[in-house]
């Protein structure tokens, strides 16, 4: 694993908790577009995208089991 890659440590989210933006661990902050193509360029660990049901990308934590790094239990900034 490359340790060089950031993480997302802090999430910013609207009224309803979907996530806008999210900050990074070398203090960035990133849009959910500009993250997402982090994301799929393998610059930021411990998330993946997928493809929803209604055919939009999305951002989620790898799954590890471990429900307290999931990107809706990140600190908001």
């Amino acid at each position: 694993m490359n340790s060089a890659r950031e993480r997302f440590i802090a999430a910013q989210c609207n009224g309803d908790g979907d996530l806008l933006s999210f900050k990074t661990s070398s203090g960035r902050v990133l849009d959910y577009q500009q993250a997402l193509q982090e994301v799929q360029a393998g610059a930021i660990a411990g998330v993946n995208v997928f493809k929803g049901r209604d055919g939009e990308m999305y951002i989620r934590g790898d799954a590890d089991g471990d429900p307290t790094n999931n990107l809706d239990q990140l600190p908001q900034f």
